[in-house]
């Protein structure tokens, strides 16, 4: 199995700390979508991270379809059962992935139009949905997550989603506003899964 893409994007990322946690051997191809573009387009003509080839040569793509195949090759989930935890699970991972979601887009509009050409109202309201995103974790948070040997995709996708946000957007982010996901990615970031998936 080969996971393609850059571990600074979230998605490449929570896919590589998810495969580690279920034990999955997989080879990682840090290849970018802008920087390799036609070595991406050989392995994937949508040219989409992650891209993730399995051991039959199918390609997969979006994060969250290629955790759903990778999970039925384990055998198990890093979803709660019972329905009340899985409903929990899914909104805390919708507002996690809401949150990258509107940091891509400030990170794709700083780093690729050109500064006169950068609409600021457009970015001020993706911003805004960021923070609200975050807010909204930030009161979800559990003191507990990344505290014992089982660990869920709401958590591995959230501390994810905070590590690059405030990594590439501290301008925006008042960290101090955010003390339980500030301690909930320390926690994480200890752990052997996100440091053997570590980047710069």
């Amino acid at each position: 199995m080969r996971l393609i893409g850059m571990l600074d994007s979230p998605y490449v990322r929570r896919v590589a700390v998810s495969l580690k946690i279920l034990e999955l051997p997989f080879q990682h191809e840090a290849v970018s979508v802008f920087r390799h573009f036609a070595q991406f387009s050989a392995i994937n003509p949508v040219v989409k991270a992650p891209s993730f080839v399995t051991d039959d040569g199918t390609v997969l793509m979006d994060s969250t379809l290629i955790l759903l195949h990778v999970e039925h090759i384990a055998g198990r989930s890093l979803m709660p059962p019972g329905t009340p935890a899985h409903t929990r699970a899914l909104r805390r991972i919708g507002l996690a992935l809401a949150a990258c979601d509107k940091g891509v887009s400030i990170v794709y509009e700083r780093g690729q139009r050109p500064e006169e050409k950068r609409h600021q109202p457009w970015m001020d309201r993706v911003g805004g949905q960021m923070l609200a995103a975050l807010r909204d974790l930030e009161s979800e948070v559990s003191d507990g997550w990344f505290a014992g040997d089982s660990v869920m995709q709401p958590e591995i996708t959230t501390a994810i989603g905070w590590r690059f946000i405030t990594q590439m957007l501290p301008d925006i982010v008042p960290v101090a506003d955010f003390p339980r996901l500030a301690a909930l990615s320390a926690r994480a970031e200890q752990t052997q899964a996100f440091r053997e998936t570590n980047f710069g």
